[in-house]
């Protein structure tokens, strides 16, 4: 279910000339991007392309990124990374409620365990969680802060293949009920595919390819257009 026509035509991201550079190396250069409110984007490109980079921008994790215009962000924001990042002292209903302000903060909380599917976990400790509960319990803590964006670095890469496929139906039904702009980062081509609406390719440190989805046409054309805009061909079966 795509989001509303209404509801796209309203930016959560707007940039404009966004540049950073390591050194003498500039891994974004200059970049212009809009991303509408309730929109499910994914980012791909090749490792060191500026990716996570891009993110932690978005995200006001680095100061040190320069633009000729704007770089605008909604106020709620959360980031969900690669590794859960949940404190081992803290139980996991006081992870999920971590700088929550308001006397419901803790029924919020267990409200985004249900959610994920950790209903009756809310005291156990992180060490006791397999990698996908601990990366639902992460999707929990990012949720009950309501975020108008939700970014997320790779978050189901360290997962195996069943893990993962059940996280990514676990998160697009999280973002159908809730309706954030989500910018997803990732290296793999079909989870793009699968789980976004929108698909951009990062090249040298510019958008190269800006690639609309259509959940109801065969994936296989969009994955062959985006492997080779990231330089990839296949050997034919």
């Amino acid at each position: 279910m795509a989001p509303h026509t209404e509801q796209l035509t309203r930016p959560a991201v707007r940039l404009r000339g966004l540049t950073r550079s390591f050194g003498d190396r500039r891994v974004l250069d200059g970049i212009d991007l809009d991303l509408p409110a309730g929109q499910f984007t994914a980012l791909l490109g090749h490792s060191g392309s500026g990716k996570s980079t891009l993110l932690r921008a978005l995200a006001g994790l680095d100061h040190t990124v320069r633009g000729s215009g704007e770089l605008s962000a909604p106020e709620r924001v959360s980031v969900v990374f690669q590794d859960s990042r949940l404190l081992p002292w803290q139980r996991v209903l006081d992870n999920v409620v971590l700088g929550l302000d308001g006397g419901d903060a803790r029924d919020r909380g267990r409200a985004a365990l249900d959610e994920v599917g950790l209903g009756g976990r809310e005291r156990a400790w992180p060490g006791e969680l397999s990698g996908g509960e601990a990366q639902r319990a992460a999707l929990a803590r990012s949720l009950v802060r309501e975020p108008e964006l939700l970014l997320a670095d790779e978050p189901f890469g360290a997962l195996d293949a069943l893990t993962r496929i059940r996280m990514h139906r676990l998160l697009r039904e999280l973002w159908q009920r809730h309706r954030p702009s989500v910018l997803l980062v990732t290296h793999d081509v079909d989870e793009a595919v699968v789980l976004a609406d929108r698909v951009l390719v990062l090249q040298d440190g510019r958008i190269g390819l800006d690639l609309a989805v259509d959940h109801d046409r065969p994936r296989d054309a969009y994955r062959a257009r985006l492997l080779t805009a990231l330089g990839v061909t296949e050997d034919p079966a």
